[in-house]
């Protein structure tokens, strides 16, 4: 079976993501794991890599115009809300509903790339003590390999001191 009939068969968001790589010219495709990895640590463990090394993303949602806000944050750490509301304003929470509706995306499997309504997008810096990291690729099974380079040049986003000491 080639490639894209293999695609073809795979959720919505994870062939999303796919097209946004393969568009942006990213070298490498998204991996569908045999297991779901909704966490940071059930990727880690799947990929074999350090907890560190999982972009994980984070969703809230902006109070003043309701629009949703992603940082994407290194596995082992934790975002300080306060640093965040700082950049991009007051913050809320985002429950699932919130989350699915805004970015086309399950918690779990939100992707860096290939959002249904752009968000605001902030990168912590803490990614860049790697050399390589792996984001999800819209769907909690669906992971890429990228340089925290090369997903700040893929989003556009700026990086920035974003999680609690």
């Amino acid at each position: 079976m080639s490639e894209d009939a293999v695609l073809l068969q795979r959720p919505e968001g994870f062939r999303r993501v796919t097209q946004v790589l393969r568009e942006a010219g990213h070298p490498h495709a998204p991996v569908f794991l045999e297991v779901p990895a909704r966490t940071a640590q059930e990727a880690a463990d799947a990929l074999g890599i350090q907890l560190g090394q999982i972009a994980k993303s984070i969703v809230f949602r902006r109070k003043d115009d309701d629009r949703p806000v992603l940082v994407i944050t290194s596995g082992d750490k934790r975002v300080d809300e306060k640093k965040v509301s700082a950049l991009v304003g007051a913050l809320g929470r985002a429950d699932a509903e919130y989350v699915k509706a805004r970015t086309g995306f399950a918690i779990g499997g939100v992707s860096p790339v290939g959002h249904l309504e752009p968000p605001v997008l902030l990168i912590d810096r803490e990614l860049f003590r790697f050399d390589e990291v792996w984001a999800a690729a819209g769907h909690p099974n669906g992971v890429f390999r990228v340089t925290p380079q090369d997903l700040a040049r893929l989003t556009g986003a700026p990086v920035e001191d974003v999680t609690a000491a």
